[in-house]
Protein backbone atom coordinates (compact mmCIF):
# COMPACT_ATOMS: atom_id res chain seq x y z
CA UNK A 1 0.00 0.00 0.00
CA UNK A 2 0.93 3.33 -1.01
CA UNK A 3 3.41 5.16 1.69
CA UNK A 4 1.13 8.08 2.65
CA UNK A 5 -1.41 5.67 4.42
CA UNK A 6 -1.12 4.33 8.12
CA UNK A 7 2.55 2.82 7.37
CA UNK A 8 4.31 2.91 10.65
CA UNK A 9 7.15 4.90 9.59
CA UNK A 10 4.57 7.76 8.32
CA UNK A 11 3.15 7.89 11.76
CA UNK A 12 6.24 8.57 13.72
CA UNK A 13 6.63 11.35 11.29
CA UNK A 14 3.71 12.54 11.77
CA UNK A 15 3.94 12.34 15.88
CA UNK A 16 7.19 13.94 15.73
CA UNK A 17 6.31 16.53 13.36
CA UNK A 18 3.22 17.31 15.98
CA UNK A 19 5.53 17.63 18.79
CA UNK A 20 7.50 20.14 16.78
CA UNK A 21 4.16 22.57 16.35
CA UNK A 22 3.74 22.38 19.76
CA UNK A 23 6.86 23.82 20.08
CA UNK A 24 6.88 26.27 17.87
CA UNK A 25 6.32 29.49 19.53
CA UNK A 26 3.83 31.33 17.39
CA UNK A 27 6.05 34.64 16.58
CA UNK A 28 6.86 32.47 13.42
CA UNK A 29 9.75 30.65 14.43
CA UNK A 30 10.78 28.22 12.42
CA UNK A 31 11.06 24.72 12.81
CA UNK A 32 11.36 21.40 10.56
CA UNK A 33 11.00 17.78 10.66
CA UNK A 34 11.13 15.24 7.71
CA UNK A 35 8.66 16.48 4.93
CA UNK A 36 6.73 19.33 7.07
CA UNK A 37 7.96 22.61 7.62
CA UNK A 38 6.18 25.17 9.66
CA UNK A 39 6.74 28.92 8.57
CA UNK A 40 4.40 30.12 11.58
CA UNK A 41 0.60 30.38 12.85
CA UNK A 42 -2.01 30.26 10.03
CA UNK A 43 -3.67 33.84 10.00
CA UNK A 44 -7.31 33.74 11.05
CA UNK A 45 -8.85 35.60 8.00
CA UNK A 46 -12.49 37.39 7.76
CA UNK A 47 -11.70 38.26 4.01
CA UNK A 48 -12.31 34.70 2.67
CA UNK A 49 -15.89 34.69 2.49
CA UNK A 50 -16.92 36.25 -0.51
CA UNK A 51 -15.38 33.06 -2.08
CA UNK A 52 -18.47 31.12 -0.58
CA UNK A 53 -20.20 32.80 -3.21
CA UNK A 54 -17.65 31.25 -6.34
CA UNK A 55 -19.04 27.59 -5.28
CA UNK A 56 -20.65 25.64 -7.42
CA UNK A 57 -23.95 24.16 -7.46
CA UNK A 58 -22.98 21.08 -9.59
CA UNK A 59 -20.68 19.64 -5.99
CA UNK A 60 -22.90 21.31 -3.32
CA UNK A 61 -26.61 19.47 -4.56
CA UNK A 62 -24.89 16.75 -1.92
CA UNK A 63 -25.05 19.35 1.23
CA UNK A 64 -28.82 20.23 0.09
CA UNK A 65 -30.69 17.34 2.29
CA UNK A 66 -29.56 14.22 3.37
CA UNK A 67 -27.73 13.27 0.45
CA UNK A 68 -24.84 10.70 0.41
CA UNK A 69 -24.95 9.67 -3.34
CA UNK A 70 -23.43 9.38 -5.61
CA UNK A 71 -19.64 8.05 -3.93
CA UNK A 72 -17.81 11.37 -4.85
CA UNK A 73 -19.03 14.52 -7.13
CA UNK A 74 -15.45 14.87 -9.05
CA UNK A 75 -14.85 11.86 -10.99
CA UNK A 76 -17.66 10.46 -13.69
CA UNK A 77 -16.63 6.77 -12.76
CA UNK A 78 -19.27 3.36 -13.26
CA UNK A 79 -19.36 -0.50 -12.91
CA UNK A 80 -18.62 -0.60 -9.45
CA UNK A 81 -16.84 -3.76 -8.03
CA UNK A 82 -15.20 -3.85 -4.37
CA UNK A 83 -13.15 -6.13 -2.38
CA UNK A 84 -12.33 -5.78 1.64
CA UNK A 85 -9.14 -5.59 3.21
CA UNK A 86 -7.77 -4.47 6.64
CA UNK A 87 -10.78 -2.70 7.84
CA UNK A 88 -11.74 -0.70 4.62
CA UNK A 89 -13.73 -1.17 1.80
CA UNK A 90 -12.11 -0.64 -1.68
CA UNK A 91 -14.43 0.31 -4.66
CA UNK A 92 -13.45 0.33 -8.27
CA UNK A 93 -14.97 1.33 -11.05
CA UNK A 94 -14.98 2.44 -15.20
CA UNK A 95 -13.28 5.82 -15.25
CA UNK A 96 -15.69 7.69 -17.53
CA UNK A 97 -14.24 11.00 -16.46
CA UNK A 98 -11.15 9.76 -19.05
CA UNK A 99 -13.56 10.09 -21.70
CA UNK A 100 -15.35 13.13 -20.63
CA UNK A 101 -12.21 14.75 -20.59
CA UNK A 102 -11.19 13.65 -23.52
CA UNK A 103 -14.43 14.01 -25.27
CA UNK A 104 -17.05 15.44 -23.19
CA UNK A 105 -18.97 17.14 -25.86
CA UNK A 106 -20.62 14.25 -27.05
CA UNK A 107 -22.34 11.58 -25.98
CA UNK A 108 -19.92 8.79 -23.62
CA UNK A 109 -18.78 6.05 -26.22
CA UNK A 110 -16.48 4.74 -23.89
CA UNK A 111 -13.75 3.43 -26.17
CA UNK A 112 -11.25 6.55 -24.78
CA UNK A 113 -11.57 4.67 -21.13
CA UNK A 114 -8.26 2.85 -20.41
CA UNK A 115 -8.20 3.35 -16.71
CA UNK A 116 -9.70 2.82 -13.65
CA UNK A 117 -10.80 5.07 -10.51
CA UNK A 118 -10.26 3.62 -6.82
CA UNK A 119 -12.05 4.77 -3.91
CA UNK A 120 -12.09 4.02 -0.19
CA UNK A 121 -13.77 3.93 2.87
CA UNK A 122 -14.42 2.77 6.54
CA UNK A 123 -17.74 4.53 7.31
CA UNK A 124 -19.65 3.92 3.50
CA UNK A 125 -19.95 7.54 3.38
CA UNK A 126 -16.47 9.90 3.34
CA UNK A 127 -14.74 8.13 -0.24
CA UNK A 128 -10.97 8.47 -0.45
CA UNK A 129 -9.51 8.97 -3.69
CA UNK A 130 -6.84 6.03 -4.19
CA UNK A 131 -5.73 7.32 -7.41
CA UNK A 132 -6.01 5.82 -10.79
CA UNK A 133 -5.22 2.66 -12.61
CA UNK A 134 -3.45 3.04 -16.03
CA UNK A 135 -4.45 0.11 -17.57
CA UNK A 136 -2.98 1.29 -20.96
CA UNK A 137 0.23 1.33 -19.26
CA UNK A 138 0.36 -1.62 -17.62
CA UNK A 139 -1.32 -3.89 -19.96
CA UNK A 140 -0.46 -1.75 -23.49
CA UNK A 141 -2.15 -4.80 -25.35
CA UNK A 142 -5.74 -3.32 -24.62
CA UNK A 143 -8.10 -1.54 -26.48
CA UNK A 144 -10.41 0.32 -23.64
CA UNK A 145 -10.92 -1.12 -20.20
CA UNK A 146 -13.90 -1.44 -18.69
CA UNK A 147 -16.55 -2.73 -15.94
CA UNK A 148 -13.69 -4.39 -13.49
CA UNK A 149 -14.57 -7.10 -11.17
CA UNK A 150 -12.29 -7.79 -8.04
CA UNK A 151 -11.10 -10.71 -5.65
CA UNK A 152 -8.53 -11.47 -3.16
CA UNK A 153 -7.18 -14.55 -1.21
CA UNK A 154 -4.19 -15.04 1.12
CA UNK A 155 -1.58 -17.51 -0.73
CA UNK A 156 1.34 -19.52 -0.27
CA UNK A 157 3.15 -16.85 0.31
CA UNK A 158 1.27 -15.80 3.27
CA UNK A 159 0.15 -12.43 1.66
CA UNK A 160 -3.04 -11.28 0.39
CA UNK A 161 -3.03 -11.17 -3.34
CA UNK A 162 -5.60 -9.14 -5.06
CA UNK A 163 -7.04 -10.14 -9.11
CA UNK A 164 -9.12 -7.79 -10.99
CA UNK A 165 -10.80 -8.73 -13.83
CA UNK A 166 -11.71 -6.33 -16.49
CA UNK A 167 -13.15 -6.24 -19.74
CA UNK A 168 -10.83 -5.13 -23.09
CA UNK A 169 -13.25 -3.41 -24.56
CA UNK A 170 -16.18 -5.63 -26.07
CA UNK A 171 -13.20 -8.19 -27.23
CA UNK A 172 -12.45 -10.23 -24.57
CA UNK A 173 -11.34 -10.17 -20.14
CA UNK A 174 -8.05 -9.65 -19.26
CA UNK A 175 -6.46 -9.83 -15.22
CA UNK A 176 -4.26 -7.86 -13.25
CA UNK A 177 -2.54 -8.45 -9.81
CA UNK A 178 -0.85 -6.69 -6.92
CA UNK A 179 -0.16 -7.29 -3.48
CA UNK A 180 -2.23 -4.21 -2.42
CA UNK A 181 -5.79 -3.45 -2.64
CA UNK A 182 -4.10 0.25 -4.26
CA UNK A 183 -1.33 -1.59 -6.26
CA UNK A 184 1.38 -1.63 -8.22
CA UNK A 185 -0.58 -3.52 -10.67
CA UNK A 186 0.76 -5.69 -13.10
CA UNK A 187 -0.49 -7.77 -16.04
CA UNK A 188 0.92 -11.18 -15.37
CA UNK A 189 -0.67 -12.96 -18.81
CA UNK A 190 1.06 -9.70 -21.11
CA UNK A 191 -2.39 -11.00 -23.03
CA UNK A 192 -6.18 -10.95 -22.43
CA UNK A 193 -7.34 -13.96 -20.16
CA UNK A 194 -10.86 -14.65 -22.70
CA UNK A 195 -10.50 -13.82 -26.43
CA UNK A 196 -12.67 -14.30 -29.37
CA UNK A 197 -10.45 -17.06 -30.10
CA UNK A 198 -10.23 -18.78 -27.07
CA UNK A 199 -11.00 -22.59 -27.21
CA UNK A 200 -14.29 -23.69 -25.92
CA UNK A 201 -16.19 -19.99 -26.18
CA UNK A 202 -18.55 -21.38 -28.64
CA UNK A 203 -21.26 -18.49 -30.25
CA UNK A 204 -20.43 -15.55 -27.73
CA UNK A 205 -19.56 -12.72 -30.08
CA UNK A 206 -18.89 -10.19 -26.62
CA UNK A 207 -16.93 -12.15 -24.00
CA UNK A 208 -16.54 -9.40 -21.88
CA UNK A 209 -17.92 -7.73 -18.51
CA UNK A 210 -16.24 -10.25 -16.05
CA UNK A 211 -17.92 -11.00 -12.48
CA UNK A 212 -15.54 -13.18 -10.31
CA UNK A 213 -16.35 -14.96 -7.20
CA UNK A 214 -14.11 -17.70 -4.38
CA UNK A 215 -16.08 -19.95 -2.70
CA UNK A 216 -15.37 -21.71 0.30
CA UNK A 217 -13.04 -24.58 -0.99
CA UNK A 218 -10.64 -21.46 -2.13
CA UNK A 219 -11.49 -21.87 -6.00
CA UNK A 220 -12.24 -18.92 -8.47
CA UNK A 221 -14.68 -18.52 -10.65
CA UNK A 222 -15.40 -16.24 -13.57
CA UNK A 223 -18.53 -15.18 -15.36
CA UNK A 224 -18.75 -13.44 -18.56
CA UNK A 225 -20.75 -12.55 -22.08
CA UNK A 226 -22.47 -10.25 -24.26
CA UNK A 227 -23.87 -9.59 -27.38
CA UNK A 228 -26.36 -12.31 -29.32
CA UNK A 229 -25.90 -15.87 -30.79
CA UNK A 230 -26.20 -16.67 -34.39
CA UNK A 231 -29.24 -19.08 -33.03
CA UNK A 232 -30.15 -16.55 -30.32
CA UNK A 233 -33.50 -15.01 -29.56
CA UNK A 234 -34.59 -11.96 -27.55
CA UNK A 235 -35.63 -13.98 -25.03
CA UNK A 236 -32.47 -16.53 -24.67
CA UNK A 237 -29.64 -14.66 -26.12
CA UNK A 238 -27.35 -17.64 -25.28
CA UNK A 239 -24.49 -15.89 -24.33
CA UNK A 240 -23.58 -16.08 -20.72
CA UNK A 241 -20.56 -18.22 -19.69
CA UNK A 242 -19.19 -19.39 -16.75
CA UNK A 243 -15.56 -20.86 -16.23
CA UNK A 244 -13.35 -22.32 -12.83
CA UNK A 245 -10.20 -20.58 -12.74
CA UNK A 246 -6.82 -22.38 -12.00
CA UNK A 247 -6.00 -22.62 -8.95
CA UNK A 248 -3.14 -19.50 -9.60
CA UNK A 249 -6.55 -17.44 -10.76
CA UNK A 250 -5.00 -16.70 -14.10
CA UNK A 251 -5.99 -19.80 -16.11
CA UNK A 252 -8.73 -21.77 -17.06
CA UNK A 253 -9.35 -24.35 -15.26
CA UNK A 254 -12.49 -26.07 -17.17
CA UNK A 255 -14.78 -25.97 -20.30
CA UNK A 256 -16.56 -22.68 -20.92
CA UNK A 257 -20.34 -23.30 -19.93
CA UNK A 258 -23.32 -21.76 -20.93
CA UNK A 259 -25.96 -20.10 -18.43
CA UNK A 260 -29.45 -20.06 -19.98
CA UNK A 261 -30.08 -15.91 -18.41
CA UNK A 262 -33.58 -15.21 -19.64
CA UNK A 263 -33.33 -11.40 -21.51
CA UNK A 264 -29.51 -11.47 -20.69
CA UNK A 265 -27.55 -8.23 -22.12
CA UNK A 266 -24.27 -7.74 -20.14
CA UNK A 267 -22.81 -6.74 -16.53
CA UNK A 268 -22.26 -10.31 -15.37
CA UNK A 269 -21.30 -10.49 -11.17
CA UNK A 270 -20.77 -13.52 -9.39
CA UNK A 271 -21.54 -14.55 -5.42
CA UNK A 272 -21.34 -17.13 -3.23
CA UNK A 273 -23.53 -18.02 -0.27
CA UNK A 274 -24.57 -20.93 1.95
CA UNK A 275 -23.03 -23.30 -0.93
CA UNK A 276 -25.00 -21.57 -3.60
CA UNK A 277 -23.51 -19.67 -6.51
CA UNK A 278 -25.81 -16.39 -7.68
CA UNK A 279 -24.62 -15.21 -10.88
CA UNK A 280 -26.29 -11.74 -11.56
CA UNK A 281 -26.81 -9.81 -14.69
CA UNK A 282 -28.15 -6.58 -16.54
CA UNK A 283 -31.13 -7.19 -18.93
CA UNK A 284 -32.13 -6.60 -22.04
CA UNK A 285 -34.13 -3.35 -23.26
CA UNK A 286 -35.73 -6.28 -25.47
CA UNK A 287 -39.99 -5.90 -24.85
CA UNK A 288 -41.14 -8.74 -23.07
CA UNK A 289 -42.72 -10.91 -25.63
CA UNK A 290 -41.83 -14.50 -23.78
CA UNK A 291 -41.42 -16.05 -20.67
CA UNK A 292 -41.64 -19.24 -19.72
CA UNK A 293 -40.91 -19.26 -15.97
CA UNK A 294 -43.03 -21.25 -13.33
CA UNK A 295 -45.58 -18.20 -13.04
CA UNK A 296 -44.12 -17.46 -9.82
CA UNK A 297 -42.39 -14.43 -10.40
CA UNK A 298 -42.72 -12.19 -13.48
CA UNK A 299 -40.16 -11.21 -16.40
CA UNK A 300 -37.63 -9.23 -15.06
CA UNK A 301 -38.21 -5.02 -16.18
CA UNK A 302 -35.94 -3.88 -19.57
CA UNK A 303 -32.56 -3.00 -18.20
CA UNK A 304 -32.53 -4.48 -14.69
CA UNK A 305 -30.85 -6.58 -12.35
CA UNK A 306 -32.10 -10.24 -12.31
CA UNK A 307 -29.93 -13.16 -10.68
CA UNK A 308 -29.72 -16.64 -10.87
CA UNK A 309 -28.63 -19.62 -8.36
CA UNK A 310 -27.23 -23.47 -8.56
CA UNK A 311 -24.87 -25.05 -6.35
CA UNK A 312 -23.57 -26.60 -9.85
CA UNK A 313 -22.07 -24.25 -11.81
CA UNK A 314 -20.51 -26.24 -14.71
CA UNK A 315 -24.13 -28.03 -15.03
CA UNK A 316 -25.99 -25.57 -16.84
CA UNK A 317 -29.37 -26.81 -16.64
CA UNK A 318 -28.93 -26.47 -13.03
CA UNK A 319 -29.40 -22.94 -12.99
CA UNK A 320 -32.89 -21.26 -11.57
CA UNK A 321 -33.74 -17.70 -12.81
CA UNK A 322 -34.78 -16.32 -9.03
CA UNK A 323 -36.03 -12.90 -9.51
CA UNK A 324 -35.01 -9.27 -10.29
CA UNK A 325 -33.62 -7.12 -7.67
CA UNK A 326 -32.44 -3.28 -8.99
CA UNK A 327 -34.79 -1.96 -11.41
CA UNK A 328 -32.99 0.54 -14.24
CA UNK A 329 -32.48 4.12 -12.40
CA UNK A 330 -34.90 5.60 -15.05
CA UNK A 331 -37.84 3.36 -13.58
CA UNK A 332 -37.30 5.23 -10.29
CA UNK A 333 -37.84 8.99 -11.40
CA UNK A 334 -34.21 9.56 -12.50
CA UNK A 335 -32.43 9.21 -16.09
CA UNK A 336 -32.27 6.16 -18.07
CA UNK A 337 -28.90 4.36 -18.37
CA UNK A 338 -27.53 0.85 -19.07
CA UNK A 339 -27.20 -0.98 -15.18
CA UNK A 340 -24.25 -2.32 -13.66
CA UNK A 341 -24.36 -3.33 -9.81
CA UNK A 342 -22.10 -5.25 -7.27
CA UNK A 343 -23.16 -6.60 -3.97
CA UNK A 344 -20.70 -6.41 -1.55
CA UNK A 345 -20.93 -7.76 2.07
CA UNK A 346 -18.87 -4.46 4.81
CA UNK A 347 -19.03 -5.79 8.48
CA UNK A 348 -22.23 -7.26 9.49
CA UNK A 349 -24.04 -5.32 6.07
CA UNK A 350 -24.96 -5.65 2.33
CA UNK A 351 -24.80 -3.24 -0.07
CA UNK A 352 -25.55 -2.53 -3.32
CA UNK A 353 -23.14 -0.56 -5.84
CA UNK A 354 -24.18 0.96 -9.56
CA UNK A 355 -24.10 3.78 -11.47
CA UNK A 356 -26.62 6.40 -12.09
CA UNK A 357 -26.66 10.22 -13.68
CA UNK A 358 -27.03 11.89 -10.59
CA UNK A 359 -23.90 13.60 -11.26
CA UNK A 360 -24.06 14.51 -14.50
CA UNK A 361 -27.49 15.79 -14.05
CA UNK A 362 -26.33 18.18 -11.09
CA UNK A 363 -23.43 19.71 -13.60
CA UNK A 364 -26.35 20.29 -16.65
CA UNK A 365 -24.72 17.40 -19.23
CA UNK A 366 -26.70 14.84 -20.91
CA UNK A 367 -24.38 12.44 -22.33
CA UNK A 368 -24.19 9.47 -20.77
CA UNK A 369 -21.61 10.09 -18.05
CA UNK A 370 -21.87 8.05 -14.78
CA UNK A 371 -21.39 8.12 -11.06
CA UNK A 372 -20.84 5.58 -8.74
CA UNK A 373 -23.84 4.70 -6.01
CA UNK A 374 -24.29 2.63 -3.14
CA UNK A 375 -27.63 1.60 -1.06
CA UNK A 376 -27.85 -0.87 1.64
CA UNK A 377 -29.58 -4.12 0.50
CA UNK A 378 -30.95 -7.50 2.42
CA UNK A 379 -29.73 -10.68 1.40
CA UNK A 380 -30.68 -14.07 2.62
CA UNK A 381 -27.20 -15.86 2.96
CA UNK A 382 -29.07 -19.17 4.22
CA UNK A 383 -31.29 -19.40 0.69
CA UNK A 384 -29.16 -17.33 -1.20
CA UNK A 385 -31.69 -14.57 -2.00
CA UNK A 386 -31.38 -11.23 -3.07
CA UNK A 387 -34.20 -8.47 -2.15
CA UNK A 388 -35.40 -5.92 -4.47
CA UNK A 389 -33.04 -2.90 -3.69
CA UNK A 390 -34.16 0.83 -5.56
CA UNK A 391 -31.22 3.12 -6.81
CA UNK A 392 -31.79 6.97 -4.76
CA UNK A 393 -29.86 9.70 -3.52
CA UNK A 394 -30.07 8.80 -0.09
CA UNK A 395 -27.03 6.33 -0.48
CA UNK A 396 -26.00 4.28 2.41
CA UNK A 397 -25.91 5.71 6.39
CA UNK A 398 -22.38 6.20 8.03
CA UNK A 399 -21.74 3.56 9.99
CA UNK A 400 -19.17 4.90 11.95
CA UNK A 401 -18.48 9.07 12.67
CA UNK A 402 -15.23 10.52 11.09
CA UNK A 403 -12.15 10.92 13.56
CA UNK A 404 -11.00 14.90 12.99
CA UNK A 405 -8.33 13.74 15.40
CA UNK A 406 -6.88 11.20 13.14
CA UNK A 407 -4.27 12.56 10.15
CA UNK A 408 -6.77 12.41 7.14
CA UNK A 409 -6.23 12.96 3.62
CA UNK A 410 -7.36 16.05 2.06
CA UNK A 411 -8.91 14.11 -0.86
CA UNK A 412 -11.16 11.99 1.27
CA UNK A 413 -14.14 13.53 1.29
CA UNK A 414 -18.02 13.36 1.11
CA UNK A 415 -18.44 16.15 -1.56
CA UNK A 416 -15.64 17.83 -3.02
CA UNK A 417 -14.94 19.84 -6.85
CA UNK A 418 -11.05 19.73 -6.28
CA UNK A 419 -8.79 18.00 -8.87
CA UNK A 420 -6.50 15.32 -7.67
CA UNK A 421 -3.10 14.88 -8.63
CA UNK A 422 -0.65 12.01 -7.96
CA UNK A 423 2.98 12.86 -7.75
CA UNK A 424 5.59 10.09 -6.63
CA UNK A 425 2.94 8.31 -4.95
CA UNK A 426 1.57 11.12 -3.38
CA UNK A 427 -1.95 12.13 -4.15
CA UNK A 428 -3.15 15.54 -3.00
CA UNK A 429 -6.34 17.87 -3.41
CA UNK A 430 -5.33 20.67 -6.29
CA UNK A 431 -7.50 23.50 -4.79
CA UNK A 432 -8.86 26.96 -6.36
CA UNK A 433 -10.33 29.88 -5.73
CA UNK A 434 -14.36 28.70 -5.27
CA UNK A 435 -13.89 25.00 -4.80
CA UNK A 436 -15.25 23.59 -2.07
CA UNK A 437 -14.73 20.26 0.01
CA UNK A 438 -16.85 18.70 3.00
CA UNK A 439 -16.61 15.41 4.91
CA UNK A 440 -19.52 13.91 6.51
CA UNK A 441 -20.38 13.08 10.50
CA UNK A 442 -16.93 14.30 12.21
CA UNK A 443 -17.37 13.69 15.83
CA UNK A 444 -15.27 16.51 17.66
CA UNK A 445 -16.62 14.99 21.46
CA UNK A 446 -16.06 17.26 24.45
CA UNK A 447 -13.97 19.99 22.85
CA UNK A 448 -11.21 19.90 19.78
CA UNK A 449 -8.23 22.71 20.29
CA UNK A 450 -6.08 23.22 17.17
CA UNK A 451 -6.26 22.79 13.38
CA UNK A 452 -3.64 22.51 10.94
CA UNK A 453 -3.38 21.50 7.43
CA UNK A 454 -0.50 20.40 5.35
CA UNK A 455 -0.16 22.52 2.20
CA UNK A 456 2.20 23.34 -0.58
CA UNK A 457 1.58 27.21 -2.54
CA UNK A 458 -0.51 30.37 -1.85
CA UNK A 459 -4.41 30.69 -0.44
CA UNK A 460 -6.50 30.33 2.39
CA UNK A 461 -8.31 27.60 3.87
CA UNK A 462 -11.45 28.34 5.83
CA UNK A 463 -13.32 26.00 8.07
CA UNK A 464 -17.25 26.06 8.18
CA UNK A 465 -18.88 23.23 10.13
CA UNK A 466 -22.48 21.90 8.71
CA UNK A 467 -23.02 23.45 5.81
CA UNK A 468 -20.77 26.34 3.23
CA UNK A 469 -22.28 29.18 5.12
CA UNK A 470 -22.59 27.88 8.94
CA UNK A 471 -20.28 29.01 11.96
CA UNK A 472 -16.65 29.94 10.94
CA UNK A 473 -14.81 27.63 12.86
CA UNK A 474 -10.82 28.88 11.97
CA UNK A 475 -8.93 29.91 8.65
CA UNK A 476 -5.43 29.37 7.85
CA UNK A 477 -3.36 31.34 5.17
CA UNK A 478 -0.52 30.23 3.86
CA UNK A 479 2.48 31.25 1.20
CA UNK A 480 4.75 28.30 0.62
CA UNK A 481 6.92 26.64 -2.25
CA UNK A 482 7.60 23.37 -0.17
CA UNK A 483 5.12 21.16 2.11
CA UNK A 484 4.10 23.21 4.76
CA UNK A 485 2.12 22.46 7.68
CA UNK A 486 0.03 25.16 8.99
CA UNK A 487 -1.88 25.63 11.94
CA UNK A 488 -4.31 27.73 14.14
CA UNK A 489 -6.90 27.71 16.84
CA UNK A 490 -9.93 25.96 16.43
CA UNK A 491 -12.42 25.03 19.61
CA UNK A 492 -15.64 22.42 18.39
CA UNK A 493 -17.24 19.95 20.31
CA UNK A 494 -20.23 17.17 18.90
CA UNK A 495 -20.70 15.75 15.84
CA UNK A 496 -20.34 18.33 12.99
CA UNK A 497 -19.96 18.02 9.18
CA UNK A 498 -16.77 20.27 8.11
CA UNK A 499 -16.37 22.21 5.22
CA UNK A 500 -12.92 23.62 4.02
CA UNK A 501 -13.55 26.79 1.60
CA UNK A 502 -10.63 27.39 -0.62
CA UNK A 503 -9.21 30.70 -1.66
CA UNK A 504 -5.89 31.08 -3.84
CA UNK A 505 -4.46 28.22 -5.77
CA UNK A 506 -2.37 25.60 -3.95
CA UNK A 507 -1.98 21.93 -2.84
CA UNK A 508 -3.65 20.27 -0.05
CA UNK A 509 -2.53 16.74 1.09
CA UNK A 510 -3.83 16.34 4.97
CA UNK A 511 -5.47 17.56 8.19
CA UNK A 512 -5.77 17.10 11.32
CA UNK A 513 -7.80 18.68 14.48
CA UNK A 514 -5.64 18.91 17.67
Amino acid sequence: MKERRIAMSKKILLCAAMAALMLTSCAGEEATGHTLSVKGEGQRSEEAAPILAECRNDVLFKAEGDQNNPLITNYFCADPTAVEYNGRLYVYGTNDDQQYREKGDSDNSYERIKSFVMLSTDDMVNWCFEGIIDTASVAPWIYASWAPSVVSREESDGKTHFYLYFSNSGAGVGVLTAESPTGPWRDPLGKPLIAPDTEGLGDCPSPFDPGVCIDDEGVGWLTFGGGKAAEGSDYMPGVARIVRLGSDMISLDSDITPVNTPYFFEASELNYFNGTYVYTYNTSWEKRLEWDSTGIVPAPPACSMAFMRTKTPLDTDSWEYVNYYLRNPGELGMEYSNNHSHLQKFGDRYYLFYHTMLLQKARGIDHGFRSLCVSEAEVDEENAYISNCEANKFGAAQIRPADPYAVRQAEEVWLTDCEFTETDGLIAARCESGKVAAVRGADFGEKSRRFWAKVKGRGTIEVRLDSPEGEKLTAVTFDCDDWTAMYSDAEAEGKHDIFFIFDGDFEFDEWQFT
